[in-house]
């Protein structure tokens, strides 16, 4: 392999004005520089602790309800952010009407996930390196059943996903959100 590239070879994707190097540096998202966001979803919390949870974004804003973060790199096709789930904690069930969810657990062997879609019901556990697609219209929810944190992987199908919707008859369905 050379040190040269060869010329013939034209780099479109890369803006104009600017070098690929600082290019890819505006679109890497460092752990160093991510926050831990406990009020993304903290309206859940307020309503009832064992909702706590929080988003480490990295790409997008997800569809917590924040509606922008500067920290991120811009979504384009999808989002990406990491979620702690301490133990115990409950993500409810809630709806995508638009958009594929993703679930990828890095740490934690004993998170119970919980779908509904026309009329039926149905759990699974996941533990580390598991995955679950879910796709848009079925409810998805879950639970941290394990004695430790867990974290896990969220992507989203899309750059800016509808914000999500709960069962009618869920207390959280009533509850007015404010956006961040």
């Amino acid at each position: 392999m050379t040190d040269t590239i060869d010329a013939t070879r034209k780099n479109a994707i890369v803006p104009e004005g600017r070098t690929l190097s600082d290019w890819i540096e505006s679109r890497t998202a460092r752990y160093e520089t991510r926050n831990l966001d406990w009020n993304a979803l903290k309206f859940q919390a307020d309503y009832d602790p064992k909702y706590k949870r929080a988003q480490m974004r990295y790409v997008g804003t997800g569809a917590t309800g924040v509606s922008a973060d500067s920290n991120t790199v811009p979504a384009e096709h999808f989002t990406f952010s990491t979620m702690v789930l301490p133990a115990g904690c409950e993500g409810p069930l809630h709806l995508h009407d638009d958009v594929e969810e993703v679930f990828f657990i890095l740490k934690g062997n004993k998170v119970k996930l919980m779908f509904e879609a026309n009329g039926e019901y149905c759990e699974t556990y996941v533990k580390e390196r598991d995955l679950v697609s879910v796709p848009a219209g079925v409810y998805r929810g879950l639970i941290n059943e394990g004695i430790e944190e867990a974290l896990m992987i969220i992507c989203l199908g899309t750059s800016v996903p509808e914000t999500p919707t709960y069962p009618p008859e869920h207390p959280l369905s009533k509850i007015k959100r404010v956006k961040t």
